[in-house]
């Protein structure tokens, strides 16, 4: 897979990407990262690549034409997303359409703002990481990299790692312990020490139907509800409520 990013910081973006599993696969032809200084396009002799907001305001603005020259000088595989808090909202589905795929590329924004020209007709898409604002693109970026790349046959060490993580299921991850079973007091789940691996499967749904209603409501909802088999199975394992709206019945308490 390759994924091309343009930035003005293109020493804090390859920094990241040769560490840990990423920079792994990196070296080991897995992944075909590239990253690309948006200045070398600048046409003027300071290499600016921003410049004052027609009508006023605070702050500058990255102006279109170092934009566009670094895109098309390079031709990146497309889509090619613009990261900004005004794109849709990135996440694991889309983590994971993104991985499916050959590769595509990431326009990291900065200052106030990118000239609108750049959202109209140079990139395909924007994308935002969440509902708020940073700096610049940068982190937003490593974020989407770092997201789809790990689900990349081949990158994490485990096939299945990523099948247990949250929202694999739509639902938040259940709880995770190791040695030693007690510490100052706290000890692991009597479960997870049986060796019943039906049990730990069991433990491990309801946590994360807990967790989920609990922390995430709203993906509950999304899923359309809890089935009856997991209202049972939240039954067996105590929880007794809130339930969402959509869930047809719900456990009395234990």
């Amino acid at each position: 897979m390759r994924i091309d990013t343009f930035t003005i910081f293109p020493d804090v973006i390859d920094r990241f990407l040769d560490a840990s599993l990423v920079g792994k696969a990196r070296r080991g032809s897995l992944l075909d990262l590239r990253v690309h200084d948006l200045r070398s396009a600048a046409i003027d002799p300071h290499r600016s690549v921003d410049d004052a907001p027609f009508g006023g305001g605070a702050g500058m603005v990255l102006g279109p034409e170092a934009l566009f020259g670094a895109v098309e000088a390079i031709e990146p595989p497309r889509p090619l997303f613009l990261l900004g808090p005004g794109g849709r909202r990135f996440d694991q589905a889309m983590a994971r359409r993104l991985a499916a795929s050959p590769g595509f590329s990431l326009l990291c924004g900065r200052y106030e703002g990118v000239d609108q020209r750049v959202a109209d007709h140079l990139v395909d898409d924007e994308l935002s990481i969440g509902d708020f604002v940073l700096a610049g693109g940068e982190v937003a970026a490593l974020v989407v990299i770092e997201a789809v790349a790990r689900l990349v046959p081949g990158v994490m060490g485990n096939v299945t790692s990523a099948d247990d993580e949250s929202f694999a299921e739509g639902l938040l991850e259940y709880p995770q312990y190791t040695r030693p079973a007690s510490f100052r007091g706290w000890d692991v789940p009597d479960v997870l020490l049986s060796g019943h691996h039906g049990k730990v499967a069991a433990w491990r749904k309801a946590e994360a139907l807990a967790r989920t209603l609990a922390r995430r409501p709203d993906l509950i909802e999304a899923r359309g509800g809890l089935t009856e088999a997991e209202v049972r199975l939240l039954s067996e394992h105590g929880y007794s409520g809130p339930f969402p709206s959509g869930t047809d019945e719900e456990p009395s308490a234990p």
